[in-house]
């Protein structure tokens, strides 16, 4: 990409790369082979986000600053990110995604500015599906899981899953985690299920997707989210 070597294809010939939320237009695309290479000069499109403004939410899922929860919310980051760095040798993207919960409504877009309790906060990275607790929430497509735990600060319950090279799904506030770290799933199998757990308003799954370093848009990859 733009002359950096970043990833090498399965051994089927897949890869797959993502662009950011803020990501620069011009995008210089080489594939490398023993035969030879080539080239994509790929066109970024700007995106347009809104504006989204919570309220009442407890100060410490805002701006926390006791030093007990402050090391907390660390070690949690810290375990997180081994998470998200999972790099497993897979193309399991290559069949497409699903959404990862039915009979819902899209109550929050990927990328919007997020406002919380009147402070100005990063971009929110997940599309959030509206759903009742304890709905079951399902593998959009095949891959291991990176990360299961429950009671985190901010997410509650977080599930990661890698799809091969770098593609990896994150799934928050669950209530109930059916997989382990390490355990393969396939499209579609429950994973565990939608909850109101840890920064939140009410019962919802975000849903997040990210390659390597970059926050991906997930909902691009699938039609319209189905509704009730």
């Amino acid at each position: 990409m733009n002359g950096v070597a970043i990833t090498q294809a399965s051994a089927d010939g897949w890869f797959v790369i993502g662009f950011d939320r803020d990501a620069p237009p011009p995008a210089l695309i080489t594939v490398e082979t023993p035969d030879g290479s080539a080239s994509h000069q790929a066109t970024i499109a700007p995106g347009t986000f809104d504006i989204q403004r919570i309220d009442g939410l407890p100060q410490d899922q805002v701006a926390p600053s006791d030093p007990v929860l402050l090391a907390r919310i660390a070690a949690e980051g810290a375990r997180k990110s081994a998470g998200f760095a999972s790099r497993i040798d897979g193309d399991f993207f290559r069949t497409g995604f699903i959404w990862p919960v039915q009979a819902t409504r899209r109550s929050s877009s990927f990328g919007g500015q997020r406002i919380l309790n009147g402070e100005p906060k990063r971009p929110h990275y997940g599309v959030d599906l509206a759903a009742p607790v304890g709905t079951p929430v399902v593998a959009p497509a095949a891959g291991m899981v990176s990360f299961a735990e429950k009671g985190l600060h901010f997410e509650g319950g977080l599930i990661l899953i890698d799809h091969g090279q770098g593609l990896i799904t994150a799934y928050l506030h669950l209530s109930r985690i059916d997989v382990t770290a390490g355990q393969s799933v396939t499209q579609g199998q429950t994973i565990g299920a939608v909850g109101k757990e840890g920064r939140v308003t009410g019962p919802h799954l975000c849903w997040r997707m990210k390659w390597r370093d970059q926050n991906l848009d997930p909902s691009l990859l699938i039609g319209p989210p189905p509704r009730a």
